[in-house]
């Protein structure tokens, strides 16, 4: 599994309602990528403008013809409301491989 991890901070004066449309065309997208196994969405508590979005992919692979494919366009809308943007990717731990939760 590969963790894609993209970040970034809304700009001061956005339009939500036009970006909400971007972000459920990303979304949208993003779920349709072969290899997408989840994907989820967080916005800071201290800064509301800041937001992460998280896709798991099954494969590097899978994850790279989404980047170099459907992503490029997708990125370019999402720059108009958005600043540092920052891709992250992250797999799995070698001592700890899978989540660990208490009790179990």
């Amino acid at each position: 599994m590969v963790e894609s991890h993209v970040s970034y901070d809304l700009l001061p004066s956005v339009d939500q309602k036009a970006y909400a449309a971007t972000v459920k065309k990303v979304v949208e997208a993003t779920l349709k990528a072969p290899g997408v196994v989840e994907f989820r969405a967080n916005r800071g508590y201290v800064a509301p403008s800041q937001v992460r979005g998280t896709t798991v992919w099954q494969t590097m692979t899978d994850w790279a013809k989404f980047v170099e494919g459907p992503w490029q366009q997708l990125e370019a809308e999402l720059r108009i409301y958005a600043t540092n943007i920052k891709l992250e990717l992250w797999g799995p731990s070698p001592i700890i491989a899978e989540p660990l939760r208490p009790g179990k």
